[in-house]
Formats: structure tokens, sequence, C-alpha cells
């Protein structure tokens, strides 16, 4: 301000001291005159060159100037930079937090007061549908049909959520999503959703199961209060009374087995994988395994055993769990016995596979099983044909055991079977899981390790 004081009264001096030169008191107002209107002009080229770059919006280099207008110049460049910045900062801050929201495993959709969507993220774009760059500004109810949603959107309580089908749900594949539906703002809703497909299979299965394990457990329960009752009541010769006691027994091991298989699914869904410090000689869980086969064959059939064969066993040793590697094979040379009529063949032995793999192969004589049931034999307590099953005394488990040991040791499970021609169940192992047997190995006549049956 200073400058500015100090340019305007040396021009007016200058001016009033060259008119007084040339016409002493009117050439001194002359000049005065000439002087102020120099001032003016010259100070307003000085701030027409500030407004013009405030009409570009700062664009480009601020005049640089001294006096009033360059101080103004200079506080409004500053003052464009710290806004400039700031933008930048609030821009990147969205950024981010647009970002987070992408990256939630629940979609997010952002509506209007009038339901029309404003912004969405990717999940829901898969949950509902929806094309992003299309859809934007739509409609809700135009694009989520579902009867369901419609209801709950147009009902206006939104302290709960409801669960609908997603638009690509099929009948074989359902999905099943949860959404929710929060007010804020002027009218504006957030819509949240999520995939609760796993969730409700979940708990189905764990009902499915609870119902299934109570049966299994009431079936010979059921029984054994029966005879029970029979021995507390009726006077019985020891005929009766040792038949009666052997039902009795049958019923409490079908109880024990049961409760066996289940305490393995548990330690086998619970534990670690199995490390490679563990070899064991094929021939060595051939033995066993054929020695527990051909024990069930004679409870089984005893006046009309099960031909089992088993083919020469290769000099190999495989890494695992001794135990949960002897019940797979165990549980499926039993599944044959138990499924095969008495008398019938069945075939089992190790085989050698390109790559250096190994497989352990059972092949029996039975009815056989229809293409549909083969996807589901591995599901706990599915049964092909359930009287059958109780009749052999199986619990349903015993290939859900199996699945869980294949997938701990890296293995594969093969199931090829047609009615009337029988069934085939293979393992097979990885190479990295075998090497040659270290030193020669005499089949032992011991007792045979525990297996689950």
């Amino acid at each position: 301000m200073l400058w500015r004081l100090t340019v305007f009264l040396a021009l007016h001096l200058a001016g009033g001291l060259a008119g007084w030169s040339w016409g002493q008191t009117v050439g001194a107002l002359a000049g005065v005159t000439v002087a102020s209107v120099c001032w003016f002009v010259m100070d307003a080229v000085r701030g027409e060159r500030v407004l013009g770059w405030l009409r570009r919006g700062g664009q480009g280099d601020a005049p640089r100037m001294n006096g009033l207008w360059g101080e103004a110049a200079d506080r409004m460049r500053r003052a464009l930079r710290a806004r400039e910045q700031q933008v930048h900062e609030n821009e990147a801050r969205l950024q981010e937090f647009l970002a987070a929201i992408q990256a939630s495993p629940n979609g997010v959709v952002l509506l209007d007061a009038q339901g029309r969507i404003e912004w969405c993220n990717a999940t829901a774009a898969e949950h509902f549908g929806f094309e992003i760059q299309r859809d934007v500004l739509q409609l809700i109810g135009n694009l989520v049909r579902d009867p369901v949603f419609t209801a709950y959107q147009a009902a206006g309580d939104y302290s709960h959520e409801v669960v609908m089908l997603g638009p690509r749900s099929t009948s074989s594949r359902p999905v099943r999503l949860a959404v929710h539906l929060h007010p804020y703002g002027e009218g504006r809703k957030l819509l949240l959703s999520r995939d609760v497909t796993a969730v409700e299979q979940a708990e189905t299965t764990r009902r499915d199961f609870v119902a299934n394990v109570s049966h299994e457990i009431r079936t010979p329960l059921t029984v054994l209060a029966g005879f029970i009752e029979t021995l507390q009541s009726l006077p019985l010769n020891e005929a009766e009374r040792a038949r009666y006691l052997g039902l009795m027994s049958q019923q409490a091991l079908r109880m024990q087995t049961l409760v066996n298989d289940l305490l393995t699914l548990s330690r086998l869904e619970g534990s670690p994988q199995p490390g490679s410090a563990d070899w064991t000689p094929l021939a060595t869980l051939m033995a066993q395994c054929e020695q527990e086969g051909r024990s069930l064959s004679a409870t089984l059939s005893p006046g009309n055993p099960h031909v089992i064969e088993v083919g020469a066993t290769p000099a190999l040793e495989l890494a695992g769990a001794p135990s949960e590697l002897l019940s797979a094979l165990s549980n499926l040379l039993s599944n044959a016995i138990r499924y095969t009529p008495p008398g019938g063949r069945i075939e089992a032995g190790w085989h050698e596979r390109l790559g250096g793999k190994v497989e352990f192969v059972v092949r029996d004589t039975g009815p056989g099983i229809a293409a549909e049931h083969i996807p589901r034999l591995t599901e706990r307590f599915y049964r092909v044909d359930r009287s059958r099953s109780r009749e052999t005394g199986g619990t349903g488990l015993g290939l859900a055991i199996v699945k869980h040991v294949v997938q701990r040791h890296g293995a594969e499970l093969r199931i090829e079977s047609e009615p009337g021609a029988g069934s085939t169940f293979a393992i097979l192992f990885p190479a990295a899981r075998l090497r040659p047997l270290l030193t020669p190995l005499a089949v032992p006549d011991a007792q045979p390790a525990t297996a689950v049956l």
C-alpha cells in the first residue's frame, strides 16, 4: 500500500512540476490532471491483467507486478493452489473410500430419493446382475423383480433383512442373497447385499446331519430297549436269552461303530495335514486290509464267504498317517464286501501308474450303482439302498471318511459303476508320497492296526 501511495504522489508531483515549468499555475493544474489520468489508466491496465487471469480460472502463472494488484494476485494464486490441493486430497480420499467399498465382500448400492441407482460396487453388480455403466440412474425396482424384495421395499420397514433368490439362481445351483435397506440423508437409501448360499447350505447340512445321527442312534436304542424290557418281564429259556443277548450285542456294536466313525470324521476335519515323516510299506497296508476284509466276510456270510483276490504288491512305501490310510483302504474293501452278495468275487490290489503314481483298486461283482448316485456317495449318511446298508451294518460314513483321507494325502478318488455290472473304487496316490522299499519286508501275521470300517 505504501508503494502504491508513493507512486501516486510521485507521479502527481512530476506532473505538477512539469506543468508549472510550462505554464505556472494553469500548467501545474493541467500536469496534475494528466498525471491523474495516467495513474488511473495504468491502474486499470494492471487490474485488467489480474481480472483476465481470474477469468481463465487461474490457469497459468499469475501476473507478476508490484503494488496492491500484485499483492492481490499473489494472494489469489496462493488461495487457488490451496483449493486445488484440497480438491486433490478430497478426490484421493474419495477414491480410497470407493476402493474400500469395491473390495468389500458385500454388495453396496446407493439409491437416490426416487429409488434410482446412483452407484454400486462390483459385488452388488454380480449379486443382482447389474451392468454398472448401463444401469446407473435406473430404478432398482425395474431391475430387481423378486417378489420378496418388492414387498420389502414397498413395506417401508427396513429394521430387518430379507433373503431372496439371486437373479442368476438356477434350480440345480440356487443362489440366496440377504438384502438390507438402510435409509440415510434426505430420502436416500443404502442397499447392502451378501451371498448366504454357503451359510444356508451349511445350516441345511447341519440339520440333516443331526437328523441322520439321531435316526441312526434311535433305531438300535429302540431295539435294545425292547430286548431289555423283554428280558426283564418274560421268563426265557437259555436259548432265547442267548439269542436276545446276541441281538443286543449286535445293536450295541452298531452304535459303537457309528460313534467311532463320527469321532474319526471329527478328528480328520480338525487335525493338521499329515506330513511325509511316516512311511508305511504298501504290503503292510494290504495285509492288514485283507485280514480285516476276510474277517468281515466270514461274519456277514459264514456259510458262503466272498472270494477275495489280492494281487501282487509293489515294493514301495507310502508317506502319510498309517491309521488314516488303513481306514480309507479298509473302508473301500469293507463296502465291497457289504454290498456284494455272498459268494461274490472281489479283487483288491495295488497298481503302478504313469508318472511314478500308484493306485489302490477294489473291484466287486455287486449290484452296481446308478450314475445319478455316484456324485453323492461321499456325502455323510448317503445311501443308495438304506435297507441293504442297515442289514450289513453300514453307518453311511465310510466313503465320507475315505474322501477326507484322500484329500488330506493329496490323492484322487475314482468311482466307476453300472447297475448289474459291479463297481470299481480306486485311490490314486501322487508320486511325491511314494518311495522304493528300503529294506525287504516280511509280511507279518501280527494283529492288524485299528481301522474304522
